[in-house]
């Protein structure tokens, strides 16, 4: 199929399929009307394949390439249409289930794929501790083989919508006498059960979906270890690469810095002179770089991923694409706040907010902070780069 057929084909689809209402919207969980129509909208997405639309049609996917899911995208942004499922999947459809197509049996694919691909589970990962954040090999959580389960005791933090998802995909200790980066182990487990409490971690922009989790005596399944006994770090080094890549800018949440362009907003804030240009010349320039940039970026993403495809070996390509997503979004960021002023420091309602789009970028812009962290650190892909493209010596450590 040519890609003008396959765009005619998606967009037909958009006609017959997407309801109107939903048109540039993010689901609103106060609105009980609209979430029907999101659900609605979910079964549709499903029932094609698309919430992960390059997934084999045995696991819940549409089998599409990668050039084709792209395009996928691109109708679906040109539509104002959002695919939340990866959304709804929290970590299921970007991490946990890619690195499951990787490493799992086929009993673990028809397990956990079809329902992470219609938006039905909800996934988080128990990868940081409070002692083991960047040098994430140094984890302390412990999982004892107990007949066919393993039981589970320790602390994970900065877990992703703990609170709101039914599995974990857990790194843990099995063999305590092993070097640190040998002796563990990948698991997945449910997170109702008594030995689970995730516990909410409050930010500064006012919410979070950041949690602190504690394994007492959790249970997960023999049958639901991903990959071998003691042989998860090299499962880990996968899961991450697909973390880096989600974070690079192709599967994104609503964003309301995002929807308008910087040079549009900056038109309904900003004098412009008479040839209609923004009257100050430097913040004209910085604009036009962070255009430049994305559009580099995203470029690059587009050739990564076609470079990749098909192959399973771990690159840190993603460690370059994760640090280029954050360095543009945080300017963004830093872009809008300065084009709006004092009107892009709101912090809560008051008689001189004109809306809620202020209170809503003031948070966004403190919440993006988080980018430099999560998903490994902007210093650790550094030294990703610097090693494992660049060639440069290991200078931090030595290698256990």
């Amino acid at each position: 199929m040519t890609q003008e057929n396959f765009r005619n084909t998606v967009n037909q689809w958009l006609d017959n399929n997407f309801p109107d209402e939903l048109a540039h919207q993010a689901p609103d969980a106060a609105d009980a009307a609209q979430l029907e129509i999101w659900e609605t909208w979910r079964q549709r997405l499903a029932e094609a394949g698309w919430g992960a639309p390059t997934w084999p049609k045995e696991y819940g996917g549409a089998a599409l390439s990668h050039d084709q899911a792209t395009m996928l995208r691109e109708e679906f942004s040109k539509r104002g249409a959002l695919n939340h499922i990866p959304i709804l999947a929290n970590m299921g459809v970007t991490m946990v289930g890619p690195t499951i197509l990787d490493y799992g049996t086929e009993a673990q694919k028809k397990k956990h794929l079809p329902a992470t691909a219609r938006g039905e589970i909800a996934w988080c990962l128990g990868l940081s501790e409070p002692n083991a954040g960047s040098d994430l090999a140094s984890l302390a959580t412990k999982a004892e083989l107990a007949g066919d389960q393993f039981v589970i005791n320790g602390q994970k933090i900065w877990t992703t919508r703990a609170h709101q998802s039914q599995w974990c995909g857990a790194v843990v200790r099995t063999d305590p006498s092993a070097t640190k980066h040998n002796g563990i182990s990948f698991v997945m487990l449910p997170m109702d059960q008594d030995g689970v409490e995730p516990r909410l971690i409050r930010l500064i922009s006012g919410s979070s979906p950041f949690c602190e989790t504690f394994f007492n005596d959790a249970r997960a399944d023999k049958a639901d270890l991903l990959g071998e006994l003691n042989d998860g770090w090299a499962v880990v080094k996968r899961l991450l690469q697909h973390e880096r890549q989600s974070q690079t800018g192709t599967v994104k949440r609503p964003s309301i810095i995002q929807q308008e362009p910087l040079y549009e907003r900056a038109k309904r804030y900003l004098q412009m002179d008479e040839q209609g240009r923004l009257a100050d010349a430097d913040l004209r320039t910085r604009i036009a770089e962070n255009l430049m940039q994305e559009n580099a970026h995203k470029l690059t993403v587009a050739r990564i991923a076609a470079e990749a495809a098909g192959n399973p070996k771990v690159s840190a390509a993603a460690s370059i694409l994760k640090n280029s997503n954050t360095i543009i979004r945080q300017a963004q960021a830093e872009l809008t706040l300065e084009i709006m002023g004092s009107q892009g420091l709101y912090w809560e309602s008051s008689g001189d907010n004109p809306g809620e789009e202020e209170l809503a970028i003031t948070r966004e812009w403190l919440q993006g902070k988080s980018a430099s962290i999560v998903g490994g650190t902007f210093e650790v892909q550094n030294n990703i780069i610097s090693k494992n493209i660049l060639g440069l010596p290991e200078t931090t450590q030595k290698n256990n």
